[in-house]
């Protein structure tokens, strides 16, 4: 059974997590640690072969507590959960030996498939004396291989249109646009622009707002620079 420590400040959260974990066949929870701190010297009482590290938490942040880790030479395996969604975090943790990132809110099903990726590709593996280059190269292929989400574009769209209006995004002066904006420089109907932005937003690669003045609202959007990497599997 593998050993999972849950290390996340908010108690909602952790207890989601501690559910999701004993969904997954073969893994327990043995612990929750609010705060690294505690996990630390939990650490120190149990084996823990898998720590479920946020990032934003009091007292030590995430990244400096896995990077005391491998400083301290601890062998124990990490996924980081956590809302922190910018590129330099997220490079920083990967840097640092984390094996999955794992951007919240995320489904059940991207979380199964982490832990059954751990299960098969670094547990199992470590617990073998040897292994052919076969196996460590599945393993490594797997581990460089970029993430893709499992979503398609929804039906109705292109991908062809959906590149454009990203490609007009950037021709405005201006960070923030509306749709009517979009459909005035590229000819595509108010309707058909709407389809696209707010699958846009719903994959976190737009900020939409709603803003009140004379006449009907008006929807406003804003590139999430941060998120500008969530589009590259649509594309």
């Amino acid at each position: 059974m593998i050993q999972v420590l849950i290390i996340e400040d908010d108690p909602m959260v952790a207890e989601l997590n501690r559910q999701y974990v004993n969904k997954v066949d073969g893994f327990t929870v043995i612990g929750h640690a609010s705060n690294p701190a505690i996990a630390l010297e939990l650490l120190t009482q149990t084996k823990v072969d898998l720590l479920l590290l946020d990032i934003h938490m009091p007292v030590m942040g995430g990244l400096d507590f896995l990077r005391r880790l491998r400083e301290e030479k601890e062998d124990v395996d990490v996924i980081l959960i956590t809302a922190a969604s910018e590129m330099n975090q997220i490079q920083q943790a990967l840097r640092l030996g984390a094996i999955d990132y794992l951007i919240k809110p995320f489904e059940f099903s991207r979380f199964q498939e982490s832990l059954m990726q751990y299960k098969t590709d670094y547990y199992n593996l470590d617990h073998k004396n040897k292994v052919s280059q076969q196996e460590l190269d599945c393993m490594l292929r797997k581990k460089n291989k970029p993430v893709q989400r499992k979503s398609i574009i929804p039906k109705g769209l292109t991908k062809a249109t959906l590149k454009r209006i990203i490609d007009l995004m950037g021709k405005d002066d201006s960070p923030i646009f509306s749709t009517e904006d979009i459909a005035e420089i590229s000819s595509i109907s108010r309707v058909s622009v709407r389809k696209y932005l707010k699958f846009l937003t719903e994959i976190g690669y737009l900020e939409e707002h709603l803003v009140y003045g004379i006449g009907r609202p008006i929807y406003q959007y804003k590139v999430i620079k941060s998120n500008q990497y969530l589009i590259a599997p649509y594309l």
